[in-house]
């Protein structure tokens, strides 16, 4: 899978600007917020329909226009392929394949990308929430309708908690309707931790190994901490989960009703990461937490290669610059030649002249890319 070319109109400071990709791999040299990470950006949002740093699409467009659309071409197992996005600030939008409306799902199952930014090595620091965005948007490039599943779970909490909300202002609680929220909590969210549990064994597999080059002597262990399942990366029958789903929804039932929210469920997991069987985040050092994420982020083209027949494009947003010089080797030398990748940085300087001599180099400033 390759792109041919982008065009970005009114995305964020890019108002126009149209890049032409003749090689596997790009550079994209700039001084910081001239635009670098707005291209990368826009790239991922084609193969998932979501931004990594907003969720309101609003925010992307070009502070003084009234809409954005981002045109990509690529190469996808020897057919062109056509990709078109627009949105404007009345929150519509226009989704086309080959100058034809598409569907989301279809828009979604064509385009597979990894992105590897700065902020995502802080993955093991950050909260739960922040894992398990990582685990979700990985899935989803394998297992498009896995969005859906999210979509349903969430829509499904959040009713549940304003019913709750109302029941507790009214002082009166129909635990009837309760246990309607209840049944179809526990049936969307353990179809969603059977998922998450599955893809954790399958890419624990793949980062261990990777893992295990860097760092030579160190054994990394992943496991999924659920709410009610406990730490382990056992992966039950998902009629397991709902029966156990169900009975921790009985058992705290008062709670939720004290609380008026969901204590139970997806919404609350974590994943939980051991070096020596030690939890890393607790006493890995940077550099052991950075090889973890190094690790992961590699495994998941690995994966997505696997799974989809397809090399998915790796978008490296300034993350060499985060990388003593065993990371940045091991990551420049560890990436398939067949991989377009395009990367980010403020200048050529981390890169050697060896891997600098089959680059195709652009240079940004204030939106506009140069060659």
């Amino acid at each position: 899978m390759r792109l041919i070319s982008l065009k970005l109109t009114n995305y964020r400071n890019c108002k126009d600007l149209f890049l032409s990709f003749d090689k596997t791999k790009i550079l994209i040299i700039g001084k910081n917020a001239q635009g670098k990470t707005n291209i990368l950006e826009s790239i991922y949002f084609l193969s998932t329909l979501k931004s990594p740093r907003t969720s309101n699409s609003v925010e992307l467009i070009n502070f003084d226009k009234d809409h954005f659309r981002i045109e990509t071409d690529i190469i996808k197992s020897n057919t062109d392929i056509s990709m078109s996005y627009g949105y404007n600030r009345e929150k519509k939008r226009e989704i086309r394949l080959n100058n034809v409306k598409s569907t989301i799902k279809d828009f979604k199952s064509v385009l597979k990308t990894v992105l590897f930014a700065s902020s995502d090595l802080l993955l093991l620091r950050g909260v739960p929430q922040d894992r398990r965005d990582w685990l979700d948007r990985a899935i989803s490039q394998i297992y498009p309708a896995y969005d859906d599943r999210l979509s349903k779970y969430d829509k499904i909490r959040v009713q549940k908690n304003n019913f709750l909300k109302a029941c507790a202002k009214a002082g009166t609680m129909d635990e009837s309707l309760l246990d309607v929220f209840n049944e179809q909590l526990s049936i969307t969210g353990s179809n969603i931790i059977y998922i998450r549990k599955k893809y954790l064994k399958e890419i624990e597999k793949i980062a261990q190994e990777k893992h295990k080059t860097i760092s030579e002597t160190e054994h990394l262990r992943i496991m999924y901490d659920c709410s009610f399942l406990g730490v382990n990366k056992e992966i039950e029958d998902i009629e397991v989960i709902k029966e156990k789903f169900d009975l921790s929804l009985e058992e705290r039932k008062q709670e939720e009703i004290r609380r008026c929210q969901s204590c139970v469920g997806p919404h609350r997991d974590d994943i939980i990461f051991y070096i020596n069987e030690q939890e890393a985040t607790k006493f890995a050092s940077q550099g052991q937490q950075r090889t973890i994420v190094l690790s992961l982020k590699l495994s998941e083209l690995d994966i997505i290669t696997e799974k989809t027949g397809d090399e998915p494009i790796l978008l490296l947003d300034d993350v060499l610059a985060e990388l003593d010089d065993l990371r940045q080797n091991y990551l420049l030398k560890s990436i398939n030649p067949n991989t377009q990748t395009i990367i980010t940085s403020v200048d050529t300087i981390l890169f050697e002249d060896e891997f600098l001599k089959d680059v195709e180099i652009y240079k940004i400033d204030n939106g506009n890319c140069t060659t």
